[in-house]
């Protein structure tokens, strides 16, 4: 478990960028060190934010995409396209963009796919993706991500691990099926709390006046199952990606100086 880290930016503009550029540095770094890459996307408007930010950073062709895997920490099962996927956001923002490996984009299955309307059966597909992607070297039945994006909702729920809910209790299952989430649409699919917790950096993501409660409330010792992004961490890093007004309600000991 690592302590988390804060930076705030003066805005989710130059949030978006800086964590943008960011990306890039430690994509990089990591196909420096091993030849490869593997990331967790989140959706949301900052998740899409940092993609749109990353298709017109100057330095996005310093990235060997090729080599980059790409994950999601959570779905909302829907059809193939339909817009509201976070796949189809990211599509839209970034992916379409650059020459990826179609082989290497991993996203989660649809509800016109094979499975249905059993997304139990789909969680349990993508957990199985999972699993063969893992390595000896890795700490759980998922690859050791190297960066794994969340962004946090006004309710503390990371993915689609919402408070109180069955799926943030889950400790065993890396992928579960998530029924009757408050925030439409019902029917999801997300990673738990063990699969996130493999990752070598988690960054957390709120930008927004409606993200400062729930960043207060993360960032002041709730328990993981009243505040799901409380038990969001990394093996080696655990970053919260701030603008000033979701960092508005931090007790003064946890607010830093603004990074720009």
């Amino acid at each position: 478990m690592s302590a988390p880290q804060l930076v705030v930016h003066r805005d989710k503009e130059l949030m978006a960028q800086a964590a943008a550029a960011r990306l890039i540095t430690r994509i990089v770094d990591a196909q420096s060190a091993r030849g490869s890459a593997s990331v967790v996307l989140t959706g949301g408007r900052n998740g899409n934010g940092l993609l749109a930010a990353l298709s017109s950073a100057p330095a996005r062709d310093a990235i060997d995409w090729s080599r980059l895997d790409l994950w999601w920490g959570d779905e909302r099962y829907l059809p193939d396209g339909d817009p509201e996927r976070n796949v189809t956001q990211a599509r839209e923002a970034l992916l379409d963009s650059v020459p990826l490996d179609p082989a290497r984009v991993h996203a989660m299955p649809a509800s016109d796919g094979p499975f249905g309307s059993d997304v139990e059966a789909a969680a349990a597909s993508y957990a199985a993706e999972l699993a063969a992607a893992a390595g000896p070297e890795d700490h759980a039945s998922v690859p050791s991500f190297d960066v794994l994006m969340l962004g946090v909702g006004p309710d503390t729920h990371v993915a689609s691990l919402f408070p109180e809910l069955p799926a943030v209790r889950e400790t065993e299952r890396t992928v579960v099926g998530v029924h009757g989430a408050p925030k439409p649409p019902p029917t999801r699919i997300s990673l738990t709390l063990p699969a996130i917790r493999a990752a070598r950096e988690v960054w957390l993501l709120a930008a927004g006046e409606d993200k400062a409660k729930a960043a207060a409330v993360a960032l002041s010792g709730a328990g993981e199952v009243q505040a799901p992004a409380a038990g969001a961490y990394g093996r080696s890093r655990t970053l919260w990606l701030l603008d000033a007004a979701a960092a508005s309600e931090l007790p003064r000991s946890l607010h830093p100086p603004a990074s720009a």
